[in-house]
């Protein structure tokens, strides 16, 4: 595993019906070609090795036994490999047929779980043929051991492959062979395994990795498998299928597959049978997917890939035993909940299940690690051990930014519609006659103007009542001091210039501080005249203050105290600084038309270096760049996003932000974007990763007590910063553990 991540893979290998012998040999090229691209779980199509539209063929005792004996070859040839695969077929047991899905690894069967529901409806004849999984657990006797008179001909075990005995089966499927050689009681070779639904397959060296196994139809039933193995620790669900395709089943089967993955909180494999089954009434299209916590990772479209290939991603198993030890009401479901009758599962969400081991060596990260983008569809012919330590599932640079430009629309109206929604509630709620914001020409306090005249249209007020003020003090420069203006004039909302630098003179002078020590004092004394005029013209006109800092701000702590870091409602204290340079764009391109003055100022001001303006321009420029002391806001949000949505270590989210900004050509701007948008570097050396994560730690950590103390504010999104909310940390919790962690992480080779 890669630090928390596991490499698995949907695999659909063109098979011939009832043709177990030639299924065999494309199933183990099919898992080869997997594992040769670092696969270690392998999940193949429902009855793949017999092919699912046998149809009254499964009734045949020929065909039975050949797939008895194919599994049993399979098993054998895996020794001395480190996948574990999921393979689906026919077996008989204790005088009833199963549609079973059969677990091995390195030359041991795991265990073998049946079918819980059977599609008996339309297209679908499944109790003509087997029988629901029973209750409880039972077991059945495997051995691996070579068959001593066979030469591997007609579908028999042979040197590389073993022999599978049923308890309970009725001898006439058992093999003269078979019954001759072995018993039960006497070979030592013969092992039992566990055959029942109740199985979690859990790694012994990574505990975090389990999964569990449900069939095709499982997970349509309202109340499927899943549930109760995610309940029982399951991670991963692997699921087999043989869905035929219909117009309009792709779209609900991977909303299906979706919404599994982030009920339960868990990856989904799902493995979906394509080329070579019977189209005589139906067609299947090879539609594989994996899902992690409601987002598709990888997927093989309806006939994506007509000869077979493998659908491969990354799960990551650590983040999503995180997500669910943080969701206190995961694993506190009711335990009568799941209860469907004797032709379901078990009736609720714990009962006995059973643990079965397997080993993972551990996969390490590659210096020459490159990332693979989209779907990864890989086919048989491609493959080859040149991809194995390439992460497969994409690690974006811009978390909080989605990447189509449709979504992206999308998510900022629909920020903004929260945000001026929370913000005509507070206006209402006090009484408050108008909504009093400081504009400095910068991006928080353009998304905070553009909040409140939307808020105000909302309560019915119009843009009268947001009282707009400009405070030019010693770092002002004339292009931000005249695109506050020009925007207020574009908004039609009236302001006033209040020019705080005598103010601030006397006031410094009155501390004994020279006004040519440009210390944090220095600095700091701005901030908090600009936070007194504000509030005592709220005061004096009945109005409200609208805080105007960001979420990436409230992380790195870069508000003073008492200063900007105090309002009376912080519209942005949600938004982080990568998004809320896309939420101005997009109201400067819906702009574009109707008022194009406005739209022309927006686009000044992003592009528009990010600055408090508190020390002296250089000229007409601006001489204080925020990026250049802290660092950059894109990597900022990057270890944001990391450690606190997903709680990870910061040597892990270093090398994921190598990899997230690793040299790409300007491949990690947000598609479709234009330059006046998309303001990242891109890339990065891990000497920079490293140092000015070590800058977000230390920030982070230092400036919990401006947190504590923080205004209200709509929260937007899955990170978000708020004391009375998603965070309850301490004033003075060390940072130590963290840095020690980042310390230890390997350096540059």
């Amino acid at each position: 595993m890669i630090e928390g991540f596991v490499r698995v893979a949907a695999v659909t290998p063109e098979i011939r019906v009832a043709d177990c012998e030639y299924n065999v040999r494309r199933i183990e090229e099919a898992v080869r070609a997997a594992a040769d691209k670092g696969a270690r779980i392998v999940a193949l199509p429902e009855l793949s090795i017999t092919g699912y539209t046998c149809g009254d063929l499964f009734h045949q005792d020929t065909l039975l036994g050949a797939a008895r004996s194919a599994l049993a070859r399979l098993v054998a040839r895996s020794a001395g490999r480190e996948e574990v695969v999921v393979v689906g077929l026919p077996l008989a047991f204790k005088g009833k047929l199963y549609n079973v899905a059969a677990v091995y690894s390195d030359g041991e069967l795991l265990g073998i779980v049946p079918k819980s529901y059977l599609p008996n409806y339309g297209e679908f004849y499944e109790l003509r043929h087997f029988s629901p999984a029973p209750e409880g657990m039972d077991y059945c006797s495997f051995s691996a051991a070579p068959h001593a008179d066979s030469d591997g001909d007609g579908g028999k075990p042979n040197g590389s492959g073993g022999v599978l005995s049923i308890i309970g089966m009725p001898e006439e499927f058992m093999d003269d062979e078979d019954d001759e050689d072995y018993d039960d009681d006497e070979n030592p070779y013969y092992e039992d395994v566990p055959f029942g639904t109740d199985l979690v397959f859990r790694c012994d060296e990574e505990p975090e990795l389990a999964f569990a196994v449900e069939i095709c139809e499982d997970l349509w039933a309202p109340a499927p498998p899943s549930v109760r193995h995610a309940a029982n620790g399951a991670v991963i669900i692997v699921n087999l299928s043989a869905g035929n395709e219909t117009i309009g089943k792709a779209q609900y089967r991977r909303l299906l597959v979706r919404g599994q993955s982030g009920r339960l909180i868990c990856g989904y494999i799902y493995a979906n049978a394509g080329l070579g089954e019977s189209t005589q009434d139906m067609v299947f299209s090879g539609h594989s997917m994996i899902a992690e916590n409601g987002a598709i990772l990888a997927e093989n479209p309806p006939f994506g890939s007509l000869r077979g290939g493998i659908v491969i991603s990354d799960i990551d198993v650590r983040g999503l035993a995180r997500d669910r030890r943080h969701n206190t009401s995961f694993f506190s479901a009711d335990a009568s909940a799941g209860t469907v009758g004797r032709r379901g599962p078990r009736a609720g969400l714990g009962g006995e299940y059973e643990e079965v081991l397997f080993p993972q060596p551990e996969m390490s990260f590659s210096p020459d690690r490159k990332i693979v983008f989209g779907g990864n569809i890989i086919p048989f012919a491609g493959r080859g051990a040149d991809n194995k330590e390439q992460l497969f599932r994409r690690v974006d640079p811009h978390p909080f930014v989605p990447q189509s430009s449709e979504e992206r629309a999308e998510r900022c109206e629909e920020i903004l519609a929260m945000q001026s929604s929370g913000l005509a509630k507070r206006l209402a709620h006090t009484g408050a006659k108008t909504a009093v914001i400081g504009v400095s020409g910068g991006l928080d306090s353009t998304l905070a103007l553009l909040v409140a005249v939307r808020a105000v249209r909302r309560a019915g007020n119009g843009e009268g009542s947001v009282s707009a003020i400009t405070m030019p003090g010693f770092g002002t420069t004339g292009k931000t001091n005249s695109n506050a203006k020009k925007l207020c004039e574009a908004l039609g909302v009236p302001f006033r210039e209040i020019d705080i630098t005598a103010q601030t003179r006397e006031h410094l002078k009155s501390i004994g501080h020279g006004e040519g020590e440009h210390d944090v004092a220095y600095e700091n004394a701005q901030a908090r005249v600009r936070t007194l005029v504000l509030m005592d013209i709220a005061n004096k006109e009945g109005g409200m203050v609208v805080g105007t800092g960001d979420l990436s701000e409230l992380a790195l702590g870069w508000a003073t105290y008492n200063g900007d870091h105090m309002s009376m409602y912080g519209v942005n204290s949600g938004v982080p600084k990568s998004l809320v340079r896309h939420i101005i764009k997009y109201v400067a391109d819906a702009e574009r038309e109707n008022d194009p003055s406005l739209s022309a100022v927006l686009c000044d001001i992003i592009d528009t270096p990010v600055s408090p303006e508190l020390l002296p321009p250089d000229g007409d420029d601006i001489s204080q760049r925020t990026e250049d002391i802290v660092g950059p806001y894109e990597l900022h949000d990057f270890f944001l996003y990391h450690m606190v949505r997903w709680g990870r270590r910061p040597r892990i989210i270093l090398e994921l932000a190598k990899i997230a900004f690793a040299e790409t050509d300007g491949e990690n701007a947000p598609a479709g974007e234009a330059d006046t948008s998309y303001h990242g570097k891109g890339e990065y050396a891990e000497e920079e990763i490293r140092k000015w994560l070590k800058v977000f730690i230390s920030r982070f950590f230092a400036n919990q007590f401006k947190r504590s103390a923080l205004p209200d504010g709509p929260k937007i999104g899955s990170v978000a910063l708020s004391p009375r909310g998603d965070l309850r940390m301490p004033s003075d919790a060390s940072p130590e553990e963290w840095l020690s962690d980042l310390e230890d992480a390997g350096g540059v080779e």
